[in-house]
């Protein structure tokens, strides 16, 4: 599967964020706390170069709790300060500010010695579609501050948004990168929605992802679908016309609409019914 998808704002935003980098204080990177590294973009790491980073594990709710802590200590130890979060409900948003703390703290100190007097910290808050950055944006500056939606692409222009006088954040689009090398990265990306299924083949799609959950989260397969023992060694395409035929998914004839089952379990998956499942782990990548 090689994907090409990288809408015209997108370019626009990798200009913005070369030009404005200068800007900031520091750079909050979201990315799916369910898929970390398949959920950053490499360009970023070329346009903040040394620029002081807090890289935020967002939907953490959505993702396994054990492997979300696997993250923070794996981005820790490569010395880069991450957080996981709830940009929904908020619930470890109050995390950022200490980190904020810390990763400027010798810029505080050295402009404290030269008597400059503290100023709202600026910060560029970035990461690729359908991340949560504008919910974070809102919940952070406790205010419908920015459109939201659940759908790649929302946000097309940046904008600087002013929180009571502690933060000034720029805000942008997201980016994708043009090319998908990696398919098992972008496969892990289009189960979450960071990718417009009116680009993918939705039946292979959701085949992959029963394969993955069929491999590494059989439990909560079998109690969402009230699957019979001995379900995991089907193959999975039969799999996912199991769970079609269980759900109703069926047309004339019989016959399992492949089409509609396919779009269930992806919807399933998208809204957490299937459980927190997380789609990588630090294990993968030594």
């Amino acid at each position: 599967m090689e994907l090409q998808w990288f809408p015209g704002h997108m370019a626009k935003t990798r200009r913005l964020l070369k030009e404005n980098i200068k800007l900031v204080d520091v750079v909050i990177e979201l990315v799916d706390a369910r898929l970390p590294l398949s959920s950053r973009n490499p360009e970023i790491d070329k346009i903040v170069g040394n620029k002081p980073r807090i890289v935020v594990l967002n939907k953490s709710d959505m993702a396994d709790s054990a492997t979300n802590k696997q993250w923070i200590s794996w981005f820790k130890q490569k010395g880069i300060s991450a957080v996981e979060i709830n940009s929904l409900s908020g619930q470890g948003i109050t995390g950022i500010d200490r980190e904020i703390e810390k990763v400027l703290a010798e810029k505080f100190r050295k402009d404290k010695e030269r008597g400059i007097q503290r100023h709202a910290v600026k910060m560029m808050v970035a990461g690729i579609p359908n991340v949560g950055k504008s919910s974070f944006i809102n919940k952070l500056s406790k205010r419908a501050a920015t459109k939201t939606g659940n759908r790649p692409g929302v946000t097309q222009a940046k904008q600087w948004i002013r929180i009571a006088g502690k933060y000034e954040l720029l805000d942008t689009p997201g980016i994708l990168w043009p090319k998908f090398e990696d398919k098992d990265a972008a496969m892990r990306i289009a189960f979450t929605g960071g990718i417009k299924d009116e680009i993918m083949d939705i039946e292979e799609l959701a085949f992959y992802l029963v394969d993955y959950l069929k491999k590494n989260y059989p439990e909560n397969l079998q109690e969402r679908y009230k699957l019979d023992e001995g379900f995991d060694e089907i193959e999975s395409y039969e799999l996912l016309e199991l769970i079609g035929r269980k759900r109703g998914c069926i047309v004339s004839g019989g016959n399992v609409d492949m089409l509609r089952a396919s779009n269930l379990i992806l919807d399933d998956f998208r809204s957490a019914k299937i459980g927190n499942i997380s789609l990588e782990k630090p294990s993968m990548y030594k």
